[in-house]
This record gives structure tokens, C-alpha cells and sequence, in this order.
């Protein structure tokens, strides 16, 4: 295989059929947490690898709920992936966030429910901080790499992630604003979550596709009009994905990847042999005796 991709880039299908992608292979990976949602595409850009990863499946048959985030993630780490950029679609919340806008957050309210979570447990307790989901480091490229790509750009604001796959009521949708909340999606819970357990930097460039529900001259969220956005800005995204790449700095200066240094709990004389084989790409170097 070529050069580990230590950049990887979660979003449609539509991204890794961009321009400049070259030395393509598509690759099938196995996770002691079952497949990923597709087969991911490793190429190059400007001569960096980099990974793409279909997060609903090829043809977007999988619904926010059923996404196996664990494999995705797993996946990606296996790979040697160091940095994930999410590409999703959004509700703004906000007067100033507009359909067609692109924000950077820099906070999550997981307000999802059911959805395996974390990679610990069954012998093995971890309590990883999240205090900044967002790695403030990779953010602040990402940011950067926008503003040069376009100017409907947004730093920072917190993004409420909801169940799914329904979109909200507007009582909802009201009560997100009275919150403080900037932007709402389905799918940033649990995936930066268990980035930062893989030790993996995670930042998301959201896509305004409308105004949720809540806007009352504003036509409510459909499907068609989440669409309708995200293909009017493929071009945008891949354009932001290949400055990123071009000018995305060697070394990590940030703390995720040593997220796990003070988290785990348990004695690690205490882990079960299956649980310390299965988790051995995240937690081996810990667990070492």
C-alpha cells in the first residue's frame, strides 16, 4: 500500500471523486467491531495521502442511527489515519448562519440516544475528557483553509446532534435557540467522541443547508433542500479538502494524541484477554506490562 493517509475525510460519497485525486485504491477493512460503512478510498492529493470514508454508505443507505461509527473510527485508526475532517449537513440556528454558509464549530450537546458510544467497557473503563470535542488545532486549519476557499465562513458555535432520522418539531427546534445552540445535525454524536478515544484529531467543516424548522419566513428543512445545498457546495468542500491538504501542518500540536494518557482506570491486570486484544491499536501502548 501507499504512504500511510494520515489525513482522513468523513462525508458523501461525492467527495472522493474529486479533482487531483490520484493513485486511488479502494480498500476493505475488517474491526473487531465489523465493517465500516463502505470500503474506503485512499489517494493522494497534491501528494498527501489522504482517505475517504462514505459515513451513510455507497448510495446512502444507512440512517444516522445505524451508521457503525466504532468500525469508521477503528477503521481509520487501523489505517494510521492522525486527523478527520467531518463533512456534514446542518440547520442553522442562528439569524446569521445562512443556507449556504459553512461553520466550524467548536462545541457539541449530544442529545442522541441508543448509539454505541465508547470503545471501553466490557473489563476495560475509560473516562476519556471531551471538554473541547472539536481539536482546537486541526479547527483552526480547517478554518483557515476555508476562509481562503470562501467567504460564508463561521468560527466556532455549539452543535446540537439529535437522534434522527425524523427532523425536529419546531417546540424543538425553539427550545435549541433558547439554548444557545448554533447549529443542528445527526451525526457529530458519537464520532468525535470516539475519535478523541482513538486519539485522532476531529474537526467539522457543517454545511448550512436551511434554517431547521424554527425560521418562520423560511421554508422548514426538507430532504430536497439539504440536497439541494450539498450539491451546490461538492465543489466548495473538495476545494477547502485540497488546501487543507496542501498546506496541513507535519506535526499535531494539539493533546489528542495523548488523549488516553491519564483515562483509564482499570488495573491492567484486571482486563480481560479478548477486551485487551480487541482494543490493543488504542489502548496496547498503555496497557503494557
Amino acid at each position: 500500500m501507499q504512504t500511510q493517509p494520515k489525513l482522513a475525510v468523513i462525508g458523501g460519497t461525492g467527495l472522493q471523486s474529486m479533482p487531483g485525486l490520484e493513485n486511488i485504491q479502494q480498500l476493505e477493512v475488517d474491526t473487531p467491531f465489523g465493517k465500516p460503512s463502505a470500503p474506503i478510498t485512499v489517494g493522494e492529493l497534491s501528494g498527501v495521502p489522504v482517505a475517504f470514508l462514505s459515513r451513510h454508505g455507497l448510495g446512502h443507505h444507512l440512517m444516522p442511527g445505524e451508521v457503525p461509527y466504532r468500525a469508521n473510527i477503528y477503521a481509520l485508526k487501523s489505517l494510521g489515519v492522525e486527523r478527520i475532517v467531518s463533512v456534514s449537513a446542518c440547520g442553522s440556528l442562528r439569524e446569521d448562519y445562512s443556507p449556504g454558509d459553512i461553520v466550524i464549530p467548536n462545541q457539541i450537546f449530544d442529545l442522541t440516544r441508543g448509539r454505541q458510544n465508547t470503545f471501553f467497557g466490557e473489563g476495560l473503563v475509560g473516562h476519556v475528557g471531551v471538554a473541547d470535542p472539536f481539536c482546537p488545532d486541526l479547527s483552526a486549519q480547517l478554518f483557515s483553509a476555508s476562509k481562503i476557499c470562501t467567504p460564508k465562513i463561521h468560527k466556532g458555535g455549539s452543535l446540537v446532534t439529535i437522534e434522527g432520522p425524523r427532523f425536529s418539531t419546531r417546540g424543538e427546534s425553539n427550545t435549541y435557540r433558547a439554548w444557545g445552540m448554533s447549529i443542528i445535525g445527526m451525526t457529530a454524536s458519537p464520532e468525535a467522541f470516539l475519535a478523541r478515544e482513538a486519539e485522532i484529531c476531529y474537526a467539522t467543516m457543517a454545511h448550512v443547508t436551511d434554517y431547521d424548522v424554527w425560521h418562520i419566513t423560511e421554508a422548514p428543512v426538507s430532504v430536497d433542500l439539504v440536497v439541494e445545498i450539498l450539491n451546490r457546495n461538492l465543489q466548495l468542500a473538495q476545494k477547502i479538502i485540497l488546501t487543507l491538504a496542501s498546506d496541513l501542518a507535519t506535526q499535531r500540536d494539539c493533546e489528542c494524541g495523548s488523549a488516553l494518557e491519564n483515562a483509564l482506570i482499570t488495573d491492567p491486570k484486571a482486563v480481560p484477554p479478548e477486551t485487551r486484544s480487541r482494543l490493543s491499536l488504542l489502548v496496547g501502548k498503555y496497557l503494557a506490562q
